[in-house]
Parts: structure tokens; sequence; C-alpha cells
């Protein structure tokens, strides 16, 4: 098991039972967990389940359904996807006949941001940004499929240039970034000693200062967590690369507010 804290932040990894309990109102618990490619998985309780993608195994609308309607039958008060390289079907630059998806996508697209899936909590996010409040706080998220270019797959870009004009999007007051694929240099070490992470990415990191919360998948045997402190706020920020393919174990992230000396809020 995962067990990384400080006053503010407390990470754990482990099957349900091995997890603390709730630790109390000024706490929000994020359950974390990313390329799940079409398979069910035990999920610990928690007022927020992230999923970073790679929901479907090879991009086929009836591999994503099992999953969404999955998401969609978990308890947690609200949910958040995002698509991934493997998620072919919510890709509308894949929505040309020659790969034989064309019929699927907007049935896709439909299903994922359809009234029935918001309904049940659950909330896709395609570089976009949505609120909602949890443990009394109001939350600010921003979810963002893509990734670096690798064999052929959906939301991937091949440029510096390509790459920031996605991760500029990024709100700056961002409390929680969901993406796909890992920065540069954090969680995204492959069996070969390789870093794939996206650099891009890890440069646009620095500016998001309220971000506390970077969940991510993608490169599977780099699952687990790591907690920074932002050196111009003092703030905590944890990184979770949460794929769960590789290690079966969701991570959870409890995230206090934290209160200036005056004992406000200062978040």
């Amino acid at each position: 098991m995962i067990e990384l804290e400080s006053e503010l932040v407390r990470v754990y990894s482990g099957v349900g039972h091995e997890i603390p309990p709730h630790p109390g109102h000024e706490w929000t618990r994020f359950v974390c967990i990313s390329d799940t490619h079409s398979r069910i998985y035990s999920v610990p309780a928690g007022d927020v389940l992230l999923h970073a993608g790679d929901l479907s195994s090879w991009g086929q609308l009836n591999q994503l359904q099992p999953t969404v309607e999955w998401l969609k039958s978990l308890g947690h008060p609200v949910k958040i996807m995002i698509a991934g390289n493997h998620d072919l079907c919510l890709d509308k630059e894949w929505g040309v006949p020659i790969f034989g998806l064309d019929p699927d996508i907007q049935r896709a697209r439909d299903y994922v941001y359809g009234q029935a899936t918001k309904d049940a909590g659950l909330h896709y996010l395609e570089h976009e940004a949505f609120q909602f409040t949890s443990s009394g706080e109001v939350w600010s998220v921003y979810g963002s499929p893509a990734a670096p270019v690798y064999v052929q797959g959906a939301f991937q870009y091949r440029t510096d240039e390509e790459a920031q004009a996605i991760y500029q999007k990024i709100p700056f007051h961002t409390d929680i970034l969901v993406t796909h694929t890992p920065p540069f240099m954090t969680l995204d070490r492959t069996r070969r000693s390789q870093h794939p992470g996206c650099q891009v990415l890890a440069s646009t990191l620095p500016r998001l200062h309220h971000c506390r919360l970077h969940v991510f998948g993608h490169i599977h045997e780099a699952h687990g967590a790591q907690i920074d402190v932002d050196t111009a706020t003092g703030i905590y920020k944890v990184s979770v690369n949460a794929a769960v393919a590789s290690k079966g174990n969701p991570i959870v992230v409890d995230l206090k507010r934290p209160r200036d000396h005056t004992g406000q809020s200062c978040m």
C-alpha cells in the first residue's frame, strides 16, 4: 500500500478494506482510476471518482458501454471521466468510413454526454472545465484526453505546437487536473526506463498554482503517487498515475482545505 501524508493531504493505494475510513467533513476523498480497458475493478467509496481515460479496450462503442454503465452504477456522488488513446469511438477525427467507426462516433458521443449519464452523476470532459461541490467546497476540474502520438490512436498530437494549443486552454484557477498522458518525468517511467510523458504538459503545470491534484494514466507500469510543494504558494500538489491495468489498485487521495492564520479558508 502507498501511504503518503501531510497536514493537508493523505494518499492511499490498496483494496477497499485496507484504506482508512473517510477522515471527516473537512476533507474530500478522491478515488482515482485509469486505463480500465473495458474491465471492472473493485473501487473504494469516496466523494469523487476520477477516471483518466482508456475507458475501452480497442475503441468500439460496444467496448465503451460496459465501462460507462459500471461507472454510472457506482455510488460516488460526483464521477468524472475523460477518454484516452484507446477510445477511438469518442474522437471525431476517427469519424471517417475508412476506419469503420463512422457509425459509432456520434452515438458514442451522445451516449457519454447524454442526460442519463449526467443523471447518474457521471460527467465526461473533453478539453473542458467543470465545477462541482463536495464536502461544502467548490472544486474546479479540467479534463483532457490528449497524449503524444503513439502508433494509431485517439486524441493524439505530433508537435509541440499542437500540445501548446491544447494545454494553454487549462484555466489558471484549476484545482483538479485530469489528463490521459503523464507529464514528462512524473510517474511516466516505462519498463525500458524511458520517459514518454509530455514535456509541454510538464512546462505548463508550474503556472497552475491552484492545482492540488493531477490525475493521469497511460503508462501502466508507472502506477503510483507523489506529493510535491508549489514553491510559489506553499500548496501541496499530488500527482497520481492511476492506471489500474497493471496494478489493479485504485489510488485514494484525501484533500483538506487549507486555512490561513485567522482560521479562514485560504484556498
